[in-house]
């Protein structure tokens, strides 16, 4: 990854002591040093709403402007997240929708890695499926191996937001290792 130097995190849950946000700050540990790993959040960009962006506007809100700017400079994406009604959280897919309007969208082109965590049996298995029209529709490139789908949540992490599971993290680590290999591509 010698040319890409920055991965961008995105937590799909806003909720204070998320599982999927210590899923996010394990991932960062884990990239390789001399790549920079930034959670960018985005708990305050509005509904969108198309007479708010670009052409109708000369400018997008401040809010989803700053957020275009941050994943602008990622050469990649990591996204964690729970599963919502079997789907992408509405927070998440709202921001998304924000960051993929228009041809200088940052999101082009760009490989991304989901991951997610839930207290539940299925691990974020349909939120993670639902993703990908998003992805085929940006032309982004979804790492899809290993999937990470960690069930169970609430015996996996403790109280300091640690993953207790050893494989989990070497699954983890792998997912990033063929992320940023995509980016070599």
């Amino acid at each position: 990854m010698e040319k890409n130097r920055k991965i961008v995190g995105l937590c799909g849950s806003l909720r204070k002591g998320s599982y999927n946000a210590m899923l996010l700050k394990i991932a960062g540990s884990l990239v390789p040093e001399g790549i920079t790993f930034e959670i960018v959040p985005f708990d305050d960009i509005p509904i969108y709403n198309a007479d708010h962006d670009l052409p109708e506007t000369e400018e997008r809100p401040a809010s989803v402007a700053k957020f275009r700017n941050a994943l602008a400079d990622a050469d990649a994406f990591i996204i964690a997240s729970p599963e919502y009604n079997y789907s992408i959280p509405g927070g998440l897919k709202n921001a998304i929708d924000w960051a993929s309007r228009g041809k200088d969208s940052p999101l082009l082109h760009k490989p991304v890695a989901v991951m997610g965590t839930t207290q539940g049996q299925w691990g974020t298995v349909r939120m993670q499926t639902a993703f990908l029209p998003v992805f085929t529709f940006l032309n982004m490139n979804p790492v899809l191996q290993p999937e990470v789908l960690i069930a169970q949540a609430q015996n996996k992490f403790d109280a300091e937001g640690n993953l207790n599971d050893e494989r989990t993290i070497g699954i983890i680590q792998k997912k990033i290792e063929n992320l940023i290999s995509a980016c070599k591509v």
